[in-house]
C-alpha cells in the first residue's frame, strides 16, 4: 500500500537560511505521525510544504501519490478538500458564531440543503462535545473550547488527512487530555490519517504510531516512541529530556567574550 504522504530529498531554504536538507519521510494511511523538534526547526514550515502553500527548492512531495507542486491550481484545491488543518491559534472567524465557523467549509465546497448542513454541523460539534455551544461566539469560548471547535471545522468535509499545528500549545491539563482523546478517537473511528507538529513530548508520544525528530535541517531520529526513548543519540536525548545544552547549544555563536569587551575601546 502506498503511503498517504511521501517526501523525497526535500531541500528548502529561506533568506539563505537552510530549513531542510535532504529530508525523506513517509506517512502511512491510518497512522498518527508526529513531526517534532526544537523551536525554529521548521515543523510548521513542513506542514505548509505538505499542503502546497510553499514550493520546495528541491525534491518531491507526494500526497495521495500526486506530486503536490506539479498540480494545476484547480487540482490542488480539490486535493486540499481532502485535508483538514488545525491551526495553532485555532483560526476561528471572530465575526461568526460556532455553528457558522463549522459550517463555513461546507458552504464553500458543497451545495447541501440548509437542513442537511445543520445536521452535519451539529454532528461534528457533537463529536467534539460542543453541540450545546453552537450559538456562542469565539470570544465566549475558552482556549480549549476554541481548539475543539476548530477541530470540528477541520473534519467538516470528512477529510482523509488532518494536519495539526501545535494542537496542545497553551492548553490546561484537562483541555490537553480532551484533545489527546479526540485526536486518537477520530483517527480510529473515522479512519483519518493524522500528522501532528508538536514539541510536547509526553502528550505526543502517548498517541503517535511513528515520530520524526528534526533538528539542524535534518531528521536526527525516526521510529516508534519506544525506539526514540531508547535511542542513545545526544541530540535525541537532549530534546526528550529538555536539557539546556548539547547539540542544540545554549550559547548563540559569538567571538571570545574578551574580544567583545575590548572592541572599540581606545587604549592610552
Amino acid at each position: 500500500m502506498n503511503p498517504l504522504i511521501k517526501i523525497n530529498g526535500l531541500n528548502y531554504s529561506r533568506n539563505n537560511h537552510v530549513i531542510f536538507s535532504g529530508i525523506d519521510l513517509e506517512v502511512k494511511k491510518g497512522n498518527i505521525v508526529a513531526i517534532m523538534g526544537p523551536s525554529g526547526s521548521g515543523k510548521t514550515t513542513l506542514l505548509r510544504l505538505i499542503s502546497g502553500q510553499l514550493p520546495p527548492d528541491q525534491g518531491e512531495i507526494l500526497v495521495q501519490n500526486k506530486n503536490i507542486n506539479q498540480l494545476k491550481q484547480s487540482d490542488l484545491f480539490k486535493l486540499r478538500r481532502n485535508m483538514g488543518m488545525l491551526f495553532q491559534s485555532g483560526g476561528l472567524f471572530t465575526h461568526l458564531d460556532v455553528f457558522e465557523n463549522v459550517a463555513f467549509p461546507l458552504r464553500e465546497h458543497t451545495t447541501l440543503s440548509e437542513k442537511m448542513l445543520r445536521i452535519l454541523v451539529l454532528l461534528k460539534l457533537e463529536m467534539v462535545g460542543l453541540r450545546g455551544a453552537h450559538s456562542l461566539m469565539p470570544t465566549e469560548l475558552s482556549g480549549g473550547m476554541a481548539r475543539r471547535v476548530a477541530l470540528a471545522r477541520a473534519i467538516a468535509l470528512d477529510p482523509e488527512l488532518i494536519l495539526y499545528d501545535e494542537p496542545f500549545a497553551g492548553q490546561d491539563p484537562i483541555s490537553m487530555g480532551v484533545l489527546i482523546s479526540l485526536i486518537e478517537t477520530l483517527n480510529k473511528n473515522l479512519g483519518i490519517t493524522s500528522v501532528i507538529v508538536s514539541h510536547d513530548v509526553s502528550e505526543t508520544f502517548s498517541i503517535s504510531n511513528f515520530i520524526y525528530l528534526i533538528s539542524n535541517a535534518s531528521i536526527i531520529g525516526a521510529g516508534s516512541p519506544e525506539k526514540l526513548i531508547n535511542n542513545p543519540s545526544d541530540g535525541i536525548q537532549q530534546f526528550l529530556k529538555g536539557l539546556p545544552d548539547g547539540p542544540v547549544a545554549f550559547h548563540y555563536p559569538a567571538p571570545d567574550i574578551w574580544q567583545d569587551f575590548t572592541k572599540g575601546v581606545v587604549h592610552e
